[in-house]
């Protein structure tokens, strides 16, 4: 978690198989780092996706997804990638991403930015259900500390 804006950053590694035959990052393997990083940093809320579905019976779901790629990430670069809330909603949370490339004395790069549309479901049915609410006091605590910043 960044300290100055409250946004959970994830750091990868690009590998091959993270490449196509360009030798550049594969568009959906953005998709993959940004779900890691959404992961990762709900699981240091303490909501571990595994026990949502086992204790609670829900499961998070992509429902939309809008990405810009505006520059290639290539084998062996070091990535961060960051995870923010955007907005949040009974059944729904959005998260604003990114994809920023970081080597020692270089700038950070930004290399694709993203919004990404979280449906909660009931892992059964999986219709919607609410976000249950110690997820969303978690996450509203952490936007009201972004916006006091």
């Amino acid at each position: 978690m960044s300290q100055s804006d409250r946004t959970f950053v994830w750091p990868v590694r690009v590998y091959y198989e993270d490449t196509d035959a360009g030798g550049v990052v594969y568009y959906a393997n953005y998709l993959r780092f940004m779900e890691r990083a959404r992961t990762e940093w709900l699981r240091s809320l303490g909501f571990d996706q595994a026990r949502l579905v086992q204790e609670r019976g829900l499961l998070f779901a992509v429902r939309s997804v809008k990405v810009d790629y505006l520059r290639p990430a290539r084998l062996d670069d070091l990535l961060e990638v960051t995870a923010a809330i955007g907005s949040m909603g009974r059944a729904s949370l959005q998260f604003a991403q990114t994809v920023v490339r970081t080597a020692a004395g270089s700038a950070p790069e930004l290399l694709s930015r993203g919004e990404v549309k979280i449906a909660c479901l009931d892992a059964g049915s999986f219709r919607p259900r609410s976000v249950p609410d110690d997820i969303l006091e978690a996450l509203s605590a952490l936007e009201a500390e972004t916006r006091e910043r």
